[in-house]
């Protein structure tokens, strides 16, 4: 008598390369920005110019360095209100501090670091010793910025602006790691671009191939069970809003340097800008799903939606109703693909 031979375990099947594909979070987000690049490469002559694309890819940039950071706190279930502000405060504490103390405007840029990281680790830190909703505290944060980044400002200037440190030690080396650019052909690259572009890989690397990864995921699946098997949930939550303070201490940097002085009121809806790329990229409102590959296609998107759109030469005033559109179809997209990911 024969021996059956073991049914073979499907789990153990070499998947396809479209199984693999609809499994990735930023499949929607790639389709969505091949939709917007020929769209506007029909609508729009110049988009296609070499000097579009240096706008394009700096307007993608300045989102996409905060959109990476906002993604992987919204794998984990969480979302930062106070993102759009934080930049602004960053900027605001370093010009002030270099101006008043007449000191190398390094001293001025470290102490911004301590202070923006300080703000990331009261709003982790808050949401995990009060278990309230991060809605509610980040947006308690926000209010309390834009009222002290107009404040301290006017009490200390006089205005609503601050002080020209131009002609301060130690600028035109701050400059250069902030907000240089380069030439390359007829492309004008700007230093935010690669930024952008290390800040992506390093959260992508830290998803996939660290264990603190596997933590985000697991916190965005569910706090409680994770907690259970041993994940840092704490410590995960500060450390993701200490990521998203980093990165606002960044783009602050890039905003004082480009232009000197900084306007004590900027900055203001500008995180809802990050979480509309997080979530065109990908990302799922409830956590545990997306990627920050995604969230920088998110930022592409943005970047050629709003500079397509001046290109095109149509009303500006239009720009607000296809983002909205856009986040509508690519929450509905992202939706299906998961969906279709999970029933295969």
């Amino acid at each position: 008598m024969s021996a059956t031979a073991p049914a073979a375990d499907e789990r153990l099947a070499p998947a396809s390369v479209l199984r693999k594909l609809l499994g990735r979070p930023e499949l929607g987000a790639v389709v969505g920005a091949a939709a917007v690049f020929v769209f506007f490469s029909f609508a729009a002559p110049s988009f296609l110019q070499a000097s579009s694309l240096s706008t394009i890819l700096y307007s993608a940039s300045t989102i996409g360095i905060m959109a990476a950071p906002v993604a992987l706190l919204m794998i984990s279930g969480e979302f930062d209100l106070s993102a759009g502000v934080m930049v602004t405060t960053s900027a605001l504490v370093s010009s002030m501090f270099s101006y008043q103390m007449t000191a190398n405007v390094w001293v001025g840029v470290l102490v911004s670091l301590v202070v923006t990281l300080a703000i990331g680790f009261f709003n982790g830190f808050l949401l995990t010793r009060t278990r309230l909703p991060s809605f509610i505290i980040t947006l308690g944060t926000f209010l309390m910025l834009t009222g002290l980044n107009l404040g301290f400002t006017k009490l200390i200037t006089g205005t609503v602006s601050t002080k020209s440190i131009a002609d301060m030690e130690g600028f035109p080396s701050a400059r250069a790691l902030f907000a240089s650019q380069w030439t390359v052909g007829p492309v004008t690259l700007k230093v935010t671009v690669l930024w952008w572009f290390a800040i992506v890989a390093v959260a992508t690397w830290i998803l996939l191939r660290t264990r603190a990864g596997n933590w985000i995921f697991a916190v965005g699946g569910g706090a409680d069970a994770a907690r259970a098997v041993g994940v840092p949930v704490v410590k995960t939550r500060i450390g993701l809003y200490m990521g998203v303070a980093l990165c606002a201490w960044i783009s602050g940097q890039h905003i004082l340097f480009s232009f000197d002085v900084v306007q004590s009121g900027e900055g203001v809806g500008n995180e809802f800008l990050y979480i509309i790329a997080a979530v065109i990229g990908g990302c799922l409102m409830t956590g545990g799903y997306g990627s920050a590959i995604g969230s920088a296609v998110g930022a592409f998107i943005f970047g050629m939606t709003s500079n397509g759109i001046v290109y095109a030469q149509w009303n500006p005033d239009w720009f607000k109703f296809f983002l909205g559109a856009m986040l509508l179809l690519a929450t509905l997209l992202n939706a299906w693909v998961r969906k279709r990911a999970e029933a295969k």
